[in-house]
């Protein structure tokens, strides 16, 4: 019998290389997927105008098979239909709970093929080793990875099937040291780990007359959105917020639904159709919804993400500041095979409130900004006036 709907990331690539973090269970128990989407960059992971792509070696990012599923799920090509073996199921469920294998930090990819050290996670054992976001990483077990896909370079990172406790022998150049040919090489030798990532990020800036609390949210894991409400009501009385979406993969889709509730006094978040059916996402009610708030998102914003971003919009909630969204709004269905492994296949798609598909097309913010657009949010934070 089939399984309720999921949310599943677009699996292509765009300007570069991607790498694509799946989320993967089911909609009756908050699961949807998201993927790490093209141009990412900032943060772990996000955008940046140039044509470079972000990746972390904290996330899960199983071989997908091509075109049919296997046995009973043979069916019509579907364009984003794949087949996902019991094992990485297992990890999708891992990554649900914001825990992976590895080291602790993530890269990207820079325009000149160096594979730059993103971000590194607090007490892993990239931090203890001294590593720090900025360094080149120019090898993974004596191979050079400058040049290479960053799907490439975080399979290398996380190891075969055995994972924790597993060694892995890191050549790198300190940050500053120039392009991916220059600088001395040092090795570290670290072993893997199972960690956590922290999904939401706050902290208060002020900006001139402008000043705020960020609320960086990378994914919907769980907790997420209940981490959002605390950092909302943590925030100064007159204070605005600034959610940053950006890079956002999406996730569990009742956590984007909880992060809306945060900002919205209940009514409509989405609708999605399975199989032509209708149903609805809704907030609940008690949300803050004086506090000036203002989201940025970028062509990393995706699934869940688009799905939050796009119901502060309709609801006149939020302004959207940045560049246009990834475009993921379709919905798939997971199915268990005989063997253990979970076929998925596209039932349907998701709208906002107003009935709008991002699917391709994507959100349009509401400010355009090419480049850096966190200083044009902040000005238009501090435009919006206090709240009350």
């Amino acid at each position: 019998m089939p399984g309720p709907p999921m949310f599943v990331p677009q699996r292509r690539f765009r300007r570069g290389a991607v790498l694509t973090l799946v989320f993967a269970g089911a909609l009756a128990t908050g699961a949807a997927t998201g993927s790490w989407g093209a141009d990412a960059r900032h943060g772990l992971p996000s955008t940046a105008p140039a044509p470079r792509a972000a990746g972390a070696e904290d996330a899960k990012a199983p071989t997908r098979s091509a075109a049919r599923p296997r046995g009973a799920a043979a069916a019509a090509p579907d364009r984003w239909g794949g087949v996902y073996s019991a094992r990485e199921y297992q990890g999708f469920e891992r990554a649900l709970r914001g825990e992976y294998v590895g080291v602790g930090l993530s890269v990207r990819r820079l325009a000149d093929g160096a594979m730059e050290v993103e971000g590194v996670e607090q007490g892993g054992p990239a931090a203890r080793s001294g590593i720090t976001p900025g360094d080149r990483l120019r090898t993974v077990d004596g191979v050079e990875v400058t040049g290479r896909p960053v799907t490439d370079v975080v399979a290398r990172l996380r190891g075969g099937p055995s994972g924790t406790g597993t060694p892995v022998r890191l050549g790198l150049a300190h940050a500053g040291r120039g392009s991916a040919g220059e600088g001395a090489v040092r090795e570290r030798t670290l072993r893997r780990e199972r960690l956590r990532t922290r999904s939401v990020v706050s902290d208060r800036f002020r900006d001139g007359a402008a000043a705020g609390t960020r609320i960086k949210v990378a994914s919907f894991t769980r907790g997420t959105g209940r981490a959002v409400r605390e950092a909302v009501r943590a925030a100064g009385p007159r204070e605005g917020v600034l959610l940053d979406l950006r890079g956002n993969a999406g996730g569990l889709v009742t956590e984007a639904v909880t992060t809306a509730s945060a900002f919205l006094d209940g009514g409509l978040v989405a609708t999605y159709d399975v199989h032509g059916r209708q149903r609805a996402l809704s907030a609940r009610p008690g949300g803050d919804t004086r506090r000036p708030l203002v989201v940025l998102v970028d062509g990393g914003t995706m699934s869940a993400g688009e799905l939050l971003a796009g119901a502060l919009q309709d609801r006149g909630r939020a302004v959207l500041v940045g560049s246009r969204t990834f475009g993921k709004g379709s919905v798939q269905m997971p199915r268990p095979l005989p063997d253990g492994s979970v076929a998925e296949q596209t039932v349907g798609h998701w709208r906002t409130p107003a009935g709008r598909t991002v699917e391709d097309g994507g959100l349009t913010p509401d400010l355009v900004v090419h480049g850096d657009p966190e200083p044009r949010a902040r000005a238009v934070l501090g435009g919006l006036g206090p709240g009350s």
